[in-house]
């Protein structure tokens, strides 16, 4: 089957930094189904994985983790799925990536496509709804009010892949006031596209901007990028008792600052229930296949700005360039692996 791999990490500039490869295609066993690929999404994830990550001794890396497409076998104690089902999902970090031909998938991880998007249009939303939805509903508890607080959750990085569905969710699944930062011409109107309220510009001091909406000081923050550069913002921006969530790598993370007000701090990382493997690890594929109704409904949209085609080396040399540049909007997605 075809995909596209590395033997060594490195910078997007190199001729080997993705290369077009040739690999078995693989069988599946236990729980595992085996998805014929149509579209795939790029992601911050595969930026950092392809820069840092080595690969085994005489294997190539394959990246990817946003599918879809369509059930072609599986494995004997699969339960859940037919081949022939169109499916959708974000894959597990520790098992090779999306950009091949076929793919093999745990079944507890996956959803049905929703039926009104085509292949491409659903690649985009997996990675980035699982996450928003784990961050705002789980972490977060959005819907359990914080005492004198603002009803309203601010988002970092609005425009972002994240951020332009943890908009939608927040918006049409809750009744927060939400706060979307964006700083471009082109990635406010494309947070006000997915329903923020109000936009603030992240070049500002966005604790003073926050202030001047009048609204008092909001339960929540959801990070999803330059967190070091606003740490201190958020701290003097929440309220008292609010929630505060983040999903990107700072270097350092003192959060000491947050004791006076009593704030939480929350991790989220997609892959950590298909990293361990946890008791609940089947919950990713109830959240799919409700972001699947609720698109299908016409509550959610897909978050895709740009499409390539086809899947390969060339294109998804491309897409890392624009990823890593931080100008992209939404999500960038792949698709079909030509004739």
């Amino acid at each position: 089957m075809r995909a596209i791999g590395f033997e060594q990490p490195g910078d997007i500039d190199r001729d080997t930094a993705l290369v077009d490869i040739e690999l078995p295609i693989p069988t599946p066993t236990g729980r595992d189904i085996l998805v014929e690929v149509k579209a795939v999404s790029v992601n911050p994830v595969d930026v950092k994985v392809r820069r840092s990550v080595q690969p085994k001794s005489s294997q190539w890396k394959v990246l990817g983790w946003d599918a879809a497409g369509v059930v072609s076998a599986v494995g004997s104690d699969v339960t859940l799925f037919k081949p022939g089902d169109a499916v959708f999902y974000a894959g597990a970090i520790s098992r090779p990536g999306t950009n091949a031909e076929y793919h093999l998938v745990d079944e507890r991880i996956v959803g049905m496509k929703p039926k009104t998007l085509d292949w491409a249009a659903a690649a985009a939303l997996p990675l980035t709804s699982l996450t928003a939805w784990e961050m705002m509903f789980d972490r977060l508890d959005i819907q359990k009010a914080v005492p004198g607080a603002a009803k309203a959750i601010v988002i970092i990085g609005g425009a972002g892949g994240v951020g332009s569905i943890a908009i939608q969710m927040a918006r049409q699944l809750t009744d927060l006031t939400v706060i979307a930062t964006a700083s471009r011409p082109e990635t406010v109107a494309w947070a006000q596209k997915m329903g923020a309220h109000h936009i603030i510009d992240h070049s500002l001091p966005i604790a003073e901007e926050i202030v001047k909406l009048e609204i008092g000081m909001p339960a929540f923050v959801f990070s999803t990028t330059q967190t070091d550069l606003h740490l201190d913002a958020i701290a003097q921006l929440i309220a008292p008792q609010g929630r505060w969530g983040l999903i990107d790598d700072p270097a350092t993370l003192d959060i000491i600052k947050f004791k006076r007000k009593s704030v939480s701090v929350h991790w989220e990382l997609m892959f950590t229930r298909s990293i361990f493997n946890t008791s609940d690890i089947a919950e990713q594929r109830k959240i799919l296949n409700e972001v699947s109704r609720l698109v299908d409904e016409g509550v959610l949209k897909t978050t895709m700005t740009e499409r390539y085609s086809p899947i390969n080396a060339t294109n998804l040399k491309q897409v890392h360039t624009l990823i890593e540049s931080g100008k992209a909007r939404g999500k960038i997605v792949l698709e079909g692996f030509g004739n």
